[in-house]
């Protein structure tokens, strides 16, 4: 594993899985990004165990993923750092669909939701899918705080997808 310290209060991980890049391109399914974080517990474990549980998913393939970057807290701030990365897939899910896969994958890593911004075990945001805008009372795509958030936006920046790219430009 390999630290390297950005500022005072964000710290890049890098570690097997994180970050990752899958040698062979994967064709005919749709894009999506997902930002995953965490903050109870062992979460760069948690995170290794998550990708490796995903690897062996019918309904996606994992193209990329992000190093992993220590931050502070925001809205409620009483919490320990998190931790967040990016994770880039395939998948044949439509959108609905694939946020009900992410709930599901949150409630087996044993996710609970008490408050907003609460501490968590793993939490799962899909920032990106296709080149979609979806807003609805369950969905909002792109994310609608991605470019605001240090946590989505540092470990994007060393991702190499043209994909992801564009949004950064």
């Amino acid at each position: 594993m390999k630290l390297k310290n950005i500022n005072k209060d964000n710290t890049i991980y890098i570690q097997k899985l994180y970050p990752y890049r899958r040698k062979k391109e994967i064709k005919g399914k749709y894009k999506s990004l997902l930002g995953i974080g965490g903050n109870i517990g062992d979460v760069r474990r948690r995170f290794n165990h998550l990708f490796i549980y995903m690897q062996k998913s019918p309904f996606l393939t994992i193209i990329e993923t992000s190093p992993i970057l220590k931050n502070p807290p925001f809205g409620y701030l009483e919490q320990d750092d998190f931790y967040n990365s990016l994770i880039f897939i395939k998948t044949s899910l439509q959108p609905k669909a694939l946020l009900r896969y992410i709930l599901r994958l949150e409630k087996k890593f044993s996710r609970r939701r008490s408050f907003q911004d609460a501490p968590r075990t793993l939490d799962i945001d899909m920032i990106f899918y296709k080149d979609l805008t979806i807003k609805s009372k369950i969905l909002t795509i792109p994310h609608p705080f991605w470019k605001e958030r240090g946590s989505v936006t540092i470990p994007m920046s060393y991702m190499k997808s043209l994909y992801i790219k564009k949004y950064l430009s």
